[in-house]
């Protein structure tokens, strides 16, 4: 039977906690341009709202941090995981597999919020473009610290 090293081993468990980590930091710095944008800390009471089955505006606090944090610190792994994916389907860490990733990844976040949850919130329409923009930008500010990160990280396991 033929040895692993353990550092092969290690190395995918590794950039996922990389990839949790890289999340922390990129939820801060979405935190950062969420705040700074008209609708921008929208977006966390629009998923509460949505989950309790109320209008953003009465969505509980503590749930939209909670909603917010949480699903900010999940998708670095979920970040790590397609960027797994795109190494294998084009042969290796690149620049490809990273952009292919992050393009997928953006994609999914701003489509699961535009088109899943943003329909089943109670919320005027006259506001729902300016939300979709703000939260657009803030889903890439979040990619623009993530991305490096891991990608750093992923390099020196």
């Amino acid at each position: 039977m033929e040895s692993v090293p353990l550092v092969t081993t290690l190395t995918v468990s590794l950039r996922f906690v990389i990839g949790v980590a890289a999340a922390v930091v990129a939820t801060v710095a979405m935190d950062l341009v969420m705040a700074r944008l008209p609708e921008g800390e929208t977006p966390p009471f629009v998923a509460a709202g949505v989950l309790t089955d109320s209008a953003p505006q009465h969505a509980p606090d503590r749930l939209a941090n909670v909603v917010h944090y949480i699903a900010g610190w999940l998708t670095g792994p979920l970040f790590v995981w397609m960027l797994l994916t795109s190494e294998g389907l084009v042969g290796g860490q690149s620049i490809l597999a990273t952009v292919l990733a992050t393009a997928v990844l953006y994609a999914l976040m701003v489509g699961f919020f535009v088109f899943v949850v943003l329909p089943r919130s109670r919320l005027a329409s006259v506001r729902t473009a300016d939300i979709r923009r703000d939260w657009a930008i803030s889903a890439a500010a979040y990619l623009l610290v993530l991305v490096p990160v891991v990608a750093l990280g992923s390099r020196l396991v």
